[in-house]
This record gives structure tokens, C-alpha cells and sequence, in this order.
């Protein structure tokens, strides 16, 4: 089987108070590049940082890694508008990284590159598609587009507290600045990514559309801001079948039920019964992330799930001490501010 992770950024994470996601505006920056590295490689390989949050909570990615370990799954990393190299080989569809959605136009490729993510999926050789995302600032990107299409579903946070009155003043201020209004782009999926979205959700959206079409097993890999991704696939136009897998501290934190039930979704929550406190620490910050959820869920029905804890931990080993440990914490060296997304390790590809 093949996990599918699309990496990209939207300057929408450099605003202040959004994301737990890092620990400063410019190492965030780097945290999808080194998501796509930690995930393909397990290790760093051009990225500067190791992502963990402020508090110290590693990225998700290393779980998706370990995961991705135990069931000898392959790993394809798409190029969702990443604003720093990666190590890891991508699929490019032409998107840049996305401009913060207060500006106008935020997300100007996004017609093509929906149009392109979807050619692709439609080819896909596989019968099941897999597919998560890591992109910081995302649950921001996620409640606009889910507004533009005039859909009312909540979106979680990477933060113990969900800054929600900070996430609708931004979103507010991008449909002050934008072509469209709220609800205005319903149908229209591309426009809704355009105006207010982030490039990540226009080659998640366009691959699932294209997969569906052919016939292909989706499952979306993630939390909230996949539920973006799924409005947008039923604002295309496709009705068939659709999976969303998450974990139970992003079910926990967020009611997940009326976006299921309207967007027709089928459910799959994991619990990963995490007891060590560098991993415990995912119920309360980051929560879901670098499709976590969807890599919990595909151990738990081969039975691996209780082997995930301990190869994470021991991933988590090899990379402090590559990096040479304490200062990976801090942001300085192999601390990047992208708690729920990024992360690497020190063996080559």
C-alpha cells in the first residue's frame, strides 16, 4: 500500500497566535519539507530544523514514519507549494506556496493545479488512496475555504486552546480583500482555494476527485482541515464514497459529527493509547497531523498498533540524538515551530 503526503505552506502560518506549529515564523517555514524528508526517509536530509512545538512535542510525522516502518508501506510526497527544499523526491503540479488570505488572490494557480492533481489521480495504479497533508496555518486556510463554499463545520487547532476568534477575524479580513463572498464560490471549488484557501487543499482536493471518478478507495488522512478538502470534493461534484481517518484527540477536541453526516463521510477514529509523556503530549498539542490518523488507523486494522509507541520512540531517539538532543527543543538547530507537522532523522535515503 502507498501513503500519499502533500506538503506545502501558506504565509497564513506566519500569522501571530495561530499554530503551535513551530517555534518561530521562519522555522515554520521549513516544517512541510522536513514532514516529507521524516515520512519518505525517516531522517533529515536538507532540512535545517527538526519540527516540535514550543512546548517540545515532536511532530506527528515521526508516528507516520513508524507507521510506514512496521507495515513496509511506500511513501509518495506531492510538491503542495513548499517554500523550502526538500530532500525528499516530490510530484509537482505546479503550485506555489500559498500568500497569507488577507491579500488579494491568495492562491493563484489554484484552478491548475486542481485541474493537474486530479489528471493524476485518475491514473493512480493503486486501489486504495491514502492521502494526508502538512501544511502549518492549514486549519486557518480550512475554515475560509469551508466558509467560501458556505459550509458551516468547525476546525480543530494544533494549540491546547483553539484560537477560533483569531482564526475568524483573519478570515473575515480575507473576505474583505477577496473577488468572492462567503458561500459565494458553492460549486466552485478552485475559486474557493483561490481566493481564501492555501495550495495544499487544491492537490489534495484534485487527486481525491480524479481517484474517485476512477473507481479508487479514498481515505483522508487527517483531521479538520481534510474535512475542508472533503467539502470541496463534494462541491465538485463527486458523490461516491469517502473516508476520513483521525485520531481520537483530534475527534476529542472538535465535534466531527455534522460535517460527517452533511459531507456523507465514513469515520474512522484511532485512539493510539500513547503513554509516554514526549507522545501523551498529541492530546493536548498538535493532535493530528502529517496523516497521523490515517497511518494509526491502517496499523490498528493490521494488528501493529501497539508496535507504533515503541518504534516512534525509539525514531524519536535516533533523531535528538543526530541533532545532538537538548537544543532541538528550542528552535535553534533541529527545533523547527511545526509541532504537528516535520521532523527527520540521520541515515541516508
Amino acid at each position: 500500500m502507498r501513503l500519499t503526503l502533500v506538503a506545502g505552506t501558506t504565509r497564513t502560518a506566519a500569522i501571530d497566535g495561530l499554530s503551535a506549529a513551530g517555534a518561530s515564523a521562519d522555522l515554520r517555514r521549513h516544517t512541510p519539507s522536513a514532514d516529507a524528508e521524516l515520512v519518505r526517509y525517516g531522517r533529515l536530509v536538507r532540512s535545517p530544523v527538526l519540527p516540535v512545538s514550543p512546548s517540545g512535542c515532536p511532530t506527528p510525522a515521526v508516528v507516520t514514519r513508524a507507521v510506514v516502518e512496521l507495515l513496509g508501506l511506500d511513501v509518495v510526497v506531492c510538491d503542495g507549494g513548499l517554500a523550502e527544499p526538500t530532500g525528499a523526491p516530490t510530484v509537482d503540479f505546479g503550485a506555489n506556496p500559498g500568500h497569507d488570505i488577507r491579500k488579494p488572490d491568495p492562491v493563484r494557480t489554484a484552478p491548475g493545479v486542481f485541474a493537474a492533481a486530479k489528471a493524476v489521480g485518475a491514473r493512480l495504479a493503486e486501489d486504495h488512496l491514502v492521502v494526508g497533508e502538512t501544511v502549518p496555518g492549514g486549519t486557518t486556510t480550512a475554515l475560509a475555504v469551508m466558509r467560501a463554499l458556505g459550509e458551516p463545520y468547525p476546525v480543530s487547532s494544533s494549540l491546547p486552546e483553539n484560537p477560533l476568534a483569531r482564526k475568524e477575524e483573519v478570515v473575515e479580513a480575507a473576505f474583505e480583500s477577496s473577488d468572492i463572498a462567503p458561500g459565494q464560490a458553492a460549486h466552485r471549488p478552485e475559486l474557493a482555494v483561490r481566493f481564501v484557501g492555501d495550495p495544499v487543499l487544491a492537490v489534495v482536493a484534485g487527486l481525491c476527485v480524479g481517484a474517485l471518478d476512477a473507481g479508487i478507495r479514498v481515505t483522508l488522512a487527517g483531521g479538520t482541515q481534510l474535512v475542508a478538502a472533503a467539502a470541496l470534493v463534494r462541491h465538485a461534484g463527486c458523490q461516491e464514497s469517502l473516508e476520513l481517518a483521525t485520531t481520537s484527540y483530534l475527534a476529542d477536541s472538535v465535534d466531527l459529527g455534522p460535517a460527517v453526516d452533511g459531507l456523507d463521510l465514513d469515520l474512522t477514529v484511532t485512539d493510539p493509547g500513547f503513554t509516554d509523556e514526549r507522545l501523551s503530549q498529541y492530546a493536548t498539542v498538535g493532535k493530528e497531523g502529517a496523516a497521523m490518523g490515517g497511518a494509526l488507523a491502517l496499523a490498528d486494522r493490521t494488528g501493529d498498533l501497539d508496535a507504533v509507541e515503541p518504534r516512534t520512540l525509539a525514531l524519536l531517539d535516533a533523531l535528538f540524538a543526530a541533532a545532538d538532543g537538548p537544543d532541538a527543543q528550542h528552535g535553534t538547530g533541529p527545533g523547527d515551530e511545526s509541532g504537528p507537522d516535520g521532523a527527520g532523522d540521520d541515515r541516508g535515503p
